[in-house]
Order: structure tokens, then sequence, then C-alpha cells
């Protein structure tokens, strides 16, 4: 039983730290999102 719940909260912490790895990456597109739109700002000036 232990070996099994320890099995169990492995899968939960990688469960956890793909979810984290996705928010992330929606941090960086934004970034980089604000970038591209402050260039664009530049250009229109």
């Amino acid at each position: 039983m232990a070996k099994k719940k320890a099995k169990k909260k492995v899968a939960k912490k990688k469960a956890r730290k793909k979810v984290t790895k996705k928010k992330a990456k929606k941090k960086v597109t934004k970034k980089k999102a604000k970038k591209k739109a402050k260039k664009k700002a530049k250009k229109r000036r």
C-alpha cells in the first residue's frame, strides 16, 4: 500500500509540474506579445 501511495504522490507532482510549465509558457508568450506591441507602437509614431 505504501508503495502505491508513493507512486500516486509522484504522479500528482508530475502533473502539477506539467501545469506550471504550461503556465510558464503562457507567461512567456504574453511577454513576447507585449514586446511586439511596443515595437509596433514605435513604428506607428
